[in-house]
């Protein structure tokens, strides 16, 4: 018996594929999932119907789901638009922490009122982000330098430098903690709505921005070219130095403002840790979203219920919090693994039949 195993790229995605894949993958994520929740004697109905349907339709859960959405949909723009040109950014954590430090510096030491503060804040956020994320991309379009590599290891100098800014100048309060003042109320993002600082309100703004510069400018469509096929953008008299800068500085902006975001609307102050990996997060978030900046927002907003879901499961039904973190790296995985089925079919081919025997040695054969 032979198989033979083709994988070969889809020309065309059912109707049936594009839409039903997210629901049938999570579904297959969670039910896997539901065999550790038995053997720790949990009802995996019980604590799914806590993860989503009480996050979703508590004012509480609501709110918290809105306000962790923020920094993932922007940290996700911030992978999503280099994708586009057919760069990764793996670097969003590094460009979020510098951003929200820069922002921070600006919050506590300028005095000015609120109405011109915040967005100086933001502005300040969004430079650091930018010149940090410009480094990795200048390297990859001058030297070609990867910048997968590169847009990582500034992610750990931006951690170990926040580490001695909380340490040392910019430590705050009472005690130890490695953390900064609290932030006046000028410096304070405004509250949106009931408990949703107005940072979503800037991260729907982006999204729009971006929608509106992939969809309906020129600039928008040479990245799509330059990420497609990048010799023959060349060609074309497109210039593959200033799309992958521009993608990547203007990525790196997007973080940052979800650092200050998170910082300004949601803590108060600048804390260590205050980022539970968003900019990690944002790598399947813009996977999924890839196809459009609208899908980027969704993406954000599950990942931002499976955050509160799972916390709220993990304080009503004592999971531990290593069980939390799997079921969401099993729905991530879950999920790119569709994305591959979405983009290519694989065909299995068994042929039945006698097995070749080898010959048999004639009389006179030596």
């Amino acid at each position: 018996m032979n198989v033979a195993v083709t994988v070969d790229a889809r020309e065309d995605i059912p109707v049936w594929l594009a839409y039903g894949t997210p629901v049938f993958t999570v579904l297959a994520a969670l039910a896997v999932s539901a065999i550790a929740l038995v053997v720790l004697d949990v009802n995996p109905v019980a604590a799914y119907a806590t993860m989503f349907v009480d996050t979703l339709v508590t004012e509480f859960g609501l709110t918290e789901t809105l306000t962790k959405a923020v920094p993932l949909i922007l940290t996700g723009l911030a992978v999503y638009l280099p994708l586009k040109a057919g760069l990764f950014n793996i670097g969003a954590e590094g460009q979020l922490v510098a951003g929200a430090l820069a922002g921070t510096w600006i919050g506590l030491n300028v005095s000015l009122p609120g109405l011109a503060l915040v967005p100086l804040m933001f502005v300040a956020a969004a430079v650091a982000g930018g010149i940090w994320a410009g480094i990795p991309a200048y390297l990859r379009a001058k030297w070609d330098v990867n910048e997968i590599i590169t847009s990582l290891l500034l992610t750990f100098v931006a951690l170990e430098l926040q580490s001695y800014l909380l340490r040392g100048p910019m430590q705050g309060g009472t005690g130890n903690f490695p953390q900064s003042e609290r932030f006046s109320e000028a410096a304070t993002i405004p509250e949106l709505v009931s408990g949703v600082h107005a940072g979503l309100l800037v991260a729907v703004c982006m999204v729009v921005v971006t929608y509106v510069l992939m969809t309906r400018t020129r600039l928008g469509f040479e990245i799509t070219f330059v990420g497609s096929n990048h010799e023959a953008a060349r060609q074309a008299g497109m210039s593959k130095f200033y799309v992958y800068l521009f993608v990547f500085v203007v990525g790196g902006a997007f973080a940052a403002m979800g650092g200050i975001s998170e910082i300004a609307g949601a803590q108060g102050r600048y804390r260590a840790g205050f980022e539970p990996g968003y900019g990690f997060t944002a790598i399947p978030i813009a996977l999924l979203g890839r196809n459009s900046a609208l899908k980027v927002l969704l993406a954000g907003l599950f990942f931002a219920v499976l955050f509160v879901g799972g916390s709220s499961m993990e304080v009503a039904f004592g999971v531990p919090a290593a069980l939390v973190e799997i079921i969401q790296a099993l729905v991530i995985l879950f999920l790119i693994t569709a994305e591959f089925f979405k983009s290519y079919r694989v065909g299995i081919d068994i042929k039945r039949g006698p097995t070749e025997t080898p010959a048999q040695p004639q009389r006179g054969d030596d």
